[in-house]
């Protein structure tokens, strides 16, 4: 419902002021579930990936999104909230589960879902190698896998930044990666490694990052 009344509102407004370059929507299936996996680079790009795709996207988005503080926690847990994000407490493995099948269950109502295999925001502005979660859900889904290639993004919120800067942003959706009767008799370990290594090349192709070879390391934790 708040995804409906703001949609229309917020997307031509963000549109006029980073005129974003938006590419491929075309391959987002305009119903049916579908997952949409892109490249992570800021704190933003679960905000640019709603306002761009042709669809709904919810996002699995770290609890701290919907806790935060001042104008700019304000803004974080309205905006997750009303794009329907399902929050998931990186440090509780169980519930990361539990995210998971609540995504899983999103999927299977038909809808379009929104991850970053890396798991977490590259720091250095490479990418590195996906985590197999994202294979999971396509494969109990039977669902595409849209690749998503963003640029610009960690310009917009420059770490240390408390408002949204201008900043040249492209946004590229790939072609959808099917799945649907593909892995049949092959070991799910295997398979999920075999998708998620085909999807990070899609994207990897698409931005044009350094490709890092190596999975991706929450940023350690700053002493207060």
């Amino acid at each position: 419902m708040i995804y409906e009344l703001l949609h229309p509102i917020v997307t031509p407004l963000a549109t006029v002021i980073w005129r974003p370059e938006v590419v491929g929507t075309e391959h987002v299936p305009a119903q049916g579930p579908v997952i949409l996996a892109s490249n992570h680079l800021s704190f933003v790009d679960s905000v640019v990936i709603p306002l761009t795709a042709p669809r709904q996207v919810a996002f699995l988005a770290k609890a701290e999104y919907f806790t935060g503080t001042g104008i700019r926690g304000w803004i974080s847990r309205e905006w997750f909230q009303g794009v329907g994000s399902i929050p998931v407490d990186r440090d509780d493995t169980r519930a990361a589960q539990k995210s998971l099948d609540l995504a899983l269950a999103h999927l299977l109502e038909g809808g379009a879902f929104g991850i970053y295999p890396e798991g977490t925001r590259s720091r250095d502005g490479r990418l590195y190698r996906g985590r197999t979660g994202m294979a999971w859900l396509a494969l109990q889904a039977q669902c595409p896998i849209v690749p998503v290639a963003l640029s610009g993004t960690r310009d917009i919120m420059p770490v240390g930044s408390k408002l949204p800067r201008r900043a040249k942003v492209r946004v590229e959706f790939g072609a959808p990666i099917e799945v649907a009767g593909r892995f049949g008799g092959m070991p799910q370990g295997r398979a999920r490694r075999e998708l998620t290594d085909e999807v990070m090349a899609a994207i990897l192709a698409m931005s044009g990052q350094e490709w890092a070879g190596e999975y991706n390391q929450r940023a350690p934790e700053t002493p207060a």
